[in-house]
């Protein structure tokens, strides 16, 4: 990497930020990460660097959750215009009824936002339990949006269905097995309040990406084929078919191929069509969620991109149904698709801080002079150094590691000592850390000495939890872009790895996308003594907010709530600041008693200071200290 006529737009390159930020990220001229919540690189720019700044005043901590709801309603926006658009354009006969999932992001404050985003556009609410049909039924206040209820039923959760429907809402019950049409039925005659009923089936046509096991004729939710046939006798013989209203089939989730989403779109049509013709009067083509997120910026068919863009996926959508509707004779519905990360993903980040770095072989000074005591795999391997050259780098390098082996095998048969044993490990790095100084701008390098670059890759320390914050990064091996967040005007040189605070040895991030795609390392900046170093784990905004577990008690994360505002000399102005988990909040979450504790500590030291072990001061001083700890933060503070 050539730092002499390094430049911002090497950065932008370095990191992939025009291609997975979706204009919505770049980086101004003083090295700065910086959010476009218009999309428009000449737009208002704001900087991360200057919201950490409002947050230190405000004493909010790293780590922290940075929220652009600007971005969230321009998303909204977007997906609603470009179905609008696409449907004008192909003169389908039917509207854009879309619905937010609020499983991919239950939090209020994002609910909120997607609701007003999406009034006037009567953008709904979808949910799948009842605990999210109670927020929706409270937030979705719009008569003419659609309230979607998916996931598997009771009779309470069919009883607030039907509430919803009483008090004006368009509830949408869908059917996803076949016993909660007897379950509806049963509470349908008991209120005489009937909802709009809605049908799951099962596709034959599979998913790809991650989770392709949960699609197809054996998936976990819908009806197959024949079931569907008996649903509609059902219905007609309850003299309910007319309450027969949705079709929904759901492609998947991140799924990475459009043909997927051809292949289901095309067989979800034809099954439509031909419930038509048996009578069936539904009015809404519900094709689900799966929109998937280019995470890596590659554009292409791996579980962590797409090999389509938005307006890809809405134009498959709108004109394969109207054709094969055509082709049938069978009138256009309403479309409804389940969107929601692609609404939500980009509109929120992890922020936080390097504190420390771990190097695995650090280059240290090993006399190389000729010992005639030395053993003589020792003798050997300073040869070894002494001789290394350009020319003869791969020999050496191949002969460094036999012996770098039998000096182990020698010191578990008590041949050699640790101080012989540590001197050839030293010996060894050291020929590495050589060999990759003097190929560093070789056009070829051969495969096995290009992979000591991520051998010897640092540990950067970052203060947070993997498992609490980018829980996919651990779970399914997501890549999630990370950058540093200033200092992208200067090159980077140091290949590294990322280790979070919990005592887990998974709690890491090993996996990054680069200019050349995936790699085991990224590149960030050498750490200097007293100058806080901090990075942005970005596209957080989707599931990792609501997945995240408390490992090792860590508990959420403090939040930034950031709006744009032009007439402000920043650019922006924080509308809230949110605290994250105290130790108390979470002590109290795994049924501990803080204020127990605190009595119990006392106790102790009251004991100790009776005892005369402990001076009273003291006593008081440790006891505050403990009350102070308990009421803190749960992430590291003072270093």
């Amino acid at each position: 990497m050539n730092s002499s006529n390094w430049s911002v737009e090497d950065a932008v390159n370095e990191y992939q930020i025009l291609r997975w930020g979706e204009g919505y990220f770049n980086v101004n001229q003083d090295g700065e990460i910086c959010a476009c919540p218009s999309q428009n690189p000449n737009g208002p720019k704001i900087s991360l660097a200057e919201i950490i700044k409002e947050m230190k005043d405000e004493n909010i901590t790293f780590p922290c959750v940075i929220r652009f709801h600007d971005i969230l309603r321009s998303q909204v926006r977007n997906i609603n215009k470009l179905f609008s658009k696409t449907i004008e354009e192909a003169k389908f006969n039917g509207q854009y009824m879309g619905v937010y999932p609020i499983k991919v992001n239950q939090l209020r404050e994002v609910v909120e936002e997607v609701v007003e985003a999406g009034l006037d556009f009567s953008y709904g609410l979808e949910a799948g339990s009842k605990a999210e049909l109670l927020t929706v039924l409270t937030y979705n206040q719009n008569p003419k949006a659609l309230t979607i209820l998916n996931g598997y039923k009771d009779k309470d959760y069919m009883r607030l269905a039907l509430l919803g429907q009483q008090i004006g809402r368009k509830m949408v019950v869908v059917i996803e097995k076949f016993s909660e049409i007897n379950l509806l039925i049963e509470v349908i005659k008991e209120t005489g309040v009937v909802p709009m009923i809605g049908v799951r089936a099962k596709l034959t046509s599979k998913a790809s990406g991650k989770w392709a096991d949960s699609s197809g004729e054996f998936a976990k939710f819908g009806l197959s084929i024949p079931e569907i046939i008996d649903l509609i006798e059902l219905l007609k013989e309850q003299d309910l078919l007319s309450a027969l209203n949705l079709f929904h089939f759901h492609v998947g989730s991140q799924i990475p191929d459009i043909r997927t989403i051809k292949d289901c779109l095309t067989e979800g049509a034809r099954v439509y069509c031909e419930l038509i013709k048996l009578g069936a009067p539904i009015q809404y083509f519900d094709v689900g969620g799966g929109v998937g997120i280019n995470y890596d910026g590659s554009r292409s068919n791996q579980s962590s991109s797409t090999n389509y863009t938005l307006a890809d996926y809405v134009g498959d959508v709108v004109y394969i149904l109207r054709d094969i509707c055509n082709d049938s004779g069978v009138v256009h519905p309403n479309i409804v698709n389940e969107a929601g990360r692609v609404i939500t993903a980009h509109h929120s980040c992890v922020v936080t801080n390097v504190f420390g770095n771990v190097e695995l072989a650090k280059p240290k000074e090993v006399t190389t002079l000729a010992n005639e005591n030395d053993h003589l795999l020792l003798r050997n391997i300073k040869h070894l150094y002494r001789e290394l050259n350009h020319s003869n780098y791969q020999d050496i390098y191949n002969d460094a590691c036999i012996i770098k082996d039998e000096a182990l095998s020698a010191f578990k048969l008590g041949v050699i000592g640790i101080v012989e044993r540590s001197h050839i490990e030293g010996l060894y790095w050291n020929i590495c850390h050589q060999i990759l100084s003097m190929t560093e701008n070789e056009r070829y390098v051969p495969s096995e000495i290009r992979k000591l670059k991520f051998v010897l890759a640092d540990k950067y320390l970052c203060n947070f939890s993997v498992f609490q914050s980018t829980p996919d990064s651990w779970a399914i091996n997501q890549i999630l872009p990370v950058i540093p967040l200033t200092k992208l005007n200067e090159a980077p040189t140091k290949e590294c790895t990322l280790a979070d605070i919990t005592c887990d040895s998974d709690g890491k991030m090993g996996r990054f996308l680069g200019p050349d795609g995936h790699q085991p390392t990224l590149a960030l900046h050498a750490l200097e003594k007293g100058e806080e170093y901090p990075i942005g784990v970005f596209l957080t905004g989707a599931y990792q907010d609501v997945m995240g577990d408390m490992h090792n008690l860590f508990g959420r994360l403090n939040e930034v709530h950031v709006f744009a505002d032009e007439d402000d000399p920043k650019g922006f102005y924080i509308e809230e600041f949110i605290r994250g988990n105290s130790s108390a909040d979470v002590l109290k979450i795994m049924q501990y008693n803080p204020e127990e504790m605190c009595k119990k500590v006392k106790s102790e030291i009251d004991k100790r200071v009776k005892g005369g072990l402990i001076k009273p001061r003291d006593g008081v001083k440790l006891t505050d200290f403990f009350e102070d700890r308990i009421k803190d933060y749960t992430y590291l503070s003072k270093f």
